[in-house]
């Protein structure tokens, strides 16, 4: 992945992972673009059609789809040592 290129976040107000998931993100000072999947359905249609699914967080890091807070798989995925 690019260092500069932000990551894309599917999430909603009320998810617990989502929550994790930020804190994780803004600790390590990744940019974040996040898209609230309640608040625009356009997001939903997006997140559905990038992970064939429903559920929160997936996040779009470069040309990878990660469904879920796969901390390490992520971690990894965007050079973090933890």
């Amino acid at each position: 992945m690019n260092g500069t290129d932000p990551v894309i976040v599917y999430t909603t107000p009320s998810c617990f992972y989502c929550k994790i998931a930020r804190e994780f993100l803004r600790r390590n000072n990744i940019s974040v673009i996040e898209r609230d999947v309640e608040a625009n359905p356009s997001f939903l249609a997006e997140l559905q059609a990038k992970s064939h699914q429903r559920g929160v967080p997936v996040f779009e890091i470069g040309d990878e789809i990660f469904v879920g807070f796969d901390r390490p798989a992520i971690a990894k995925a965007l050079g973090i040592r933890e």
